[in-house]
């Protein structure tokens, strides 16, 4: 669908000048052969996740999610806790010859020309797709279900509004992880028209402006892990004034580029 308001074509560009670029997974062969093989015994699997599988990267974010699941039984091995495992697959992945940054859940290389974020996970036992993750910033552990997040987001009608956001994220160099930012898009557009490009991102960046900061935003999954708790209050608020300062401008094109 595209609209015939000049605004709403200026956004409809900037999403198709920003897309990402397409991924094959035979490109990261290597790279899934390393962590298998530190996997052992114990990978259940290893599959696409994040914005990607959601249905909104843009050009200019880590390209890929891989998610690492692993068997429960891994936490009675030489790996006890879900902090070693991160950091046994971070000294895994940098002995491969991988240059690392230690992120909150996930650890991100390079792979070649593509960024790629690492996430380890244990599975639950039982008949669920729900993992435990460890969380670096913290250094306590949630439980989540990546699955769930994937379809709430993809199926939301929201992408393509998302996409924008992401866009004017890594424009400003915003310290948000692309789910936090998700959900905050669906937060601040809750009730408006589906398809209103122009409009909803300014709907977004009044929502960040005036209600992020110190607004609690769950996890779909798992009622009990705030995602919001990512980021204090100072960097909330940093976020805010940078949307405050957009949505100032006189034009788009120091607004969104």
């Amino acid at each position: 669908m595209f609209s015939q308001r000049p605004e709403d074509q200026y956004i409809e560009q900037i999403l198709l000048r920003r897309a990402p670029r397409q991924i094959y997974q035979g490109s990261l062969d290597t790279l899934l052969q390393v962590t298998r093989q530190w996997a052992g015994q114990y990978v259940l699997g290893i599959s696409f996740s994040g914005s990607f599988a959601k249905g909104t990267a843009v050009a200019g974010s880590s390209d890929i999610d891989l998610f690492v699941s692993l068997r429960n039984d891994v936490l009675t091995g030489n790996t006890p806790t879900l902090q070693s495992l991160y950091t046994s697959l971070n000294a895994w992945l940098s002995q491969s010859r991988y240059v690392t940054r230690l992120q909150n859940v996930s650890i991100g290389v390079t792979h070649g020309a593509f960024q790629v974020d690492v996430v380890p996970a244990v599975k639950h036992l039982g008949n669920t797709s729900d993992h435990s993750l460890h969380r670096r910033k913290t250094g306590t552990w949630t439980k989540t279900n990546v699955d769930v997040h994937i379809n709430h987001i993809r199926y939301s009608g929201r992408t393509a509004d998302i996409k924008a956001a992401k866009i004017w994220r890594n424009l400003h160099g915003l310290d948000i992880s692309s789910f936090y930012l998700e959900l905050a898009v669906l937060e601040a557009l809750k009730g408006r028209t589906l398809y209103n490009p122009a409009a909803n991102f300014l709907e977004v960046l009044r929502f960040l402006s005036t209600q992020f900061v110190g607004r609690a935003i769950g996890d779909p999954a798992n009622t009990n892990n705030r995602i919001s708790d990512e980021l204090s209050r100072a960097e909330q608020q940093k976020i805010a004034n940078q949307a405050s300062w957009s949505l100032a401008q006189p034009n788009w094109g120091t607004i969104l580029w």
